[in-house]
């Protein structure tokens, strides 16, 4: 069955980066855009709680995406530049990507398919999708665009036993 290290992406400044890396950590992977109107702001939350468990375990993992209303349609150099002079992000950002349909990358294809509660695969509906991945990489939970990340902390605290 695959898990989370058995895939891998591109980082913003395009370099291969092989998820296996990841083993042992909890991961939090999330489809972004800068320009979502209203939850673009998560940007801020997700960075805080990389920022509160990065030294206990946990990595944030960005996935710009512009499948929903063109909300990320800037380059590379772009998106890196928004996401940190906005929000001081510093977790992990990766290339643009899909993640729906037959060009969706091989991740969001096992992350739509095999997400906890779901009887079949099921889209992302928006941007901000997050997935929260266990230490073994597999999928412990999926959260809705609309959740903030405020409200994912206490899961991830009673996982890393915070």
């Amino acid at each position: 069955m695959p898990t989370l290290h058995n895939y891998s992406a591109n980082t913003l400044d395009g370099k291969k980066l092989d998820l296996k890396q990841y083993q042992g950590k909890l991961v939090l992977a999330v489809n972004t855009a800068s320009r979502c109107g209203l939850i673009t702001p998560h940007y801020e939350g997700l960075e805080a709680l990389h920022e509160k468990y990065q030294a206990k375990g946990l990595a944030v993992l960005g996935f710009p995406c512009n499948q929903f209303g063109a909300q990320e349609a800037g380059s590379a150099t772009e998106i890196g530049a928004f996401c940190e002079k906005n929000y001081g992000v510093k977790f992990q950002m990766m290339e643009k990507i899909d993640v729906n349909g037959p060009g969706a990358h091989p991740l969001y294809q096992w992350l739509t398919a095999d997400a906890p509660g779901q009887t079949a695969p099921e889209p992302i509906k928006w941007n901000f999708a997050k997935f929260l991945i266990g230490p073994d990489g597999a999928i412990i939970k999926r959260y809705a665009p609309q959740v903030e990340p405020k409200d994912i902390d206490a899961d991830i605290a009673a996982i890393l036993k915070s």
